[in-house]
């Protein structure tokens, strides 16, 4: 379903972000096409229904006018949107279909457009959001998605784009515990990377958690600005016995060069085994370098 003339007079872009949004209606892919067609100037990339319906109008190398000033930036690069079907007050939560499309179309532009696997930081910072996260993606400021879904959002449906990205399973939410505990730690010291060598990370310990649990973690690591661009960071999460033997590695998660990181995972710990993360950063020259500061917060629930 082409949007004309949308699709051939709006200028380029580089897709950078992926932000999603909730249409206030109950409507198909098909009747917000009709819309964005026949009553309104501004459009999304894409439209979702209840039913799992989806449907692109432009093409993410397009503009499309759903962002504000997240559109197209003076250096070209824009984000691509979403509209998904919801109630008249966007109250309600994605349904579990408009779920698995919303993964689904996450993971394919973090393999064709290459965002970053991270929730955007800042108004024009590579990676994901929700309509109101930032206040320069709408003129006269949003509730949308609505609060059931920022916190699908968090909880469910950024966590599935990483780990399917990498070659993960996201674990369902915990029903019978719907109230989780907070991982909130952090450590200042500054530390020195060798490059090239993986290095555990301490927060208030070693150890972020004990299982049994379900989780949803994420670390956060700032690198000074006098890392190379080209630098390789490498975060990856990993199991251990009590003893800290037995590891059982999880995929590592890539980032790039100076300024801060996101690495998150979404999954169980078994009863007995702790969870920890270590980092690795490369460099062309081999040379060291400084980390920060870092954080690791999240929910996790008692099994």
């Amino acid at each position: 379903m082409e949007l004309q003339p949308e699709s051939d007079a709006q200028p380029a872009i580089r897709p950078t972000q992926f932000i999603l949004h909730s249409i206030a209606a109950p409507w198909t892919a098909r009747r917000m096409y009709e819309y964005w067609r026949d009553s309104s100037s501004l459009e999304s990339h894409f439209g979702l229904g209840f039913e799992g319906d989806l449907a692109q109008y432009i093409g993410t190398e397009t503009r499309a006018d759903a962002n504000y000033k997240a559109n197209r930036r003076p250096d070209g690069t824009g984000a691509v949107s979403i509209e998904t079907a919801s109630n008249l007050k966007h109250t309600d939560p994605w349904t579990d279909r408009q779920i698995e499309q919303l993964i689904e179309l996450g993971v394919w532009l973090h393999q064709h457009h290459g965002l970053p696997l991270r929730i955007c930081r800042t108004h024009d910072d590579p990676g994901y959001g929700y309509h109101r996260l930032h206040s320069a993606w709408s003129s006269g400021g949003t509730a949308c998605p609505g609060d059931a879904r920022v916190k699908q959002f968090r909880e469910i449906v950024f966590p599935g784009i990483v780990n399917r990205a990498n070659g993960q399973t996201a674990p369902a939410p915990v029903e019978d515990d719907p109230v989780p505990n907070m991982l909130n730690e952090a450590n200042t010291a500054d530390m020195e990377l060798q490059s090239g060598n993986w290095a555990g990370l301490s927060f208030r310990t070693a150890i972020l958690l004990v299982g049994p649990v379900r989780h949803h973690t994420v670390v956060h690591l700032q690198f000074g600005d006098d890392t190379p661009s080209d630098t390789v960071i490498e975060g990856c999460f990993y199991t251990t016995d009590k003893n800290g033997g037995d590891r059982s590695l999880y995929l590592p998660i890539r980032a790039y060069g100076p300024g801060g990181h996101q690495f998150t995972s979404s999954a169980d710990v078994g009863a007995g085994r702790h969870l920890r993360f270590m980092v690795r950063a490369r460099t062309t020259d081999h040379r060291s370098v400084r980390l920060l500061h870092r954080a690791v917060t999240g929910p996790f629930w008692k099994l």
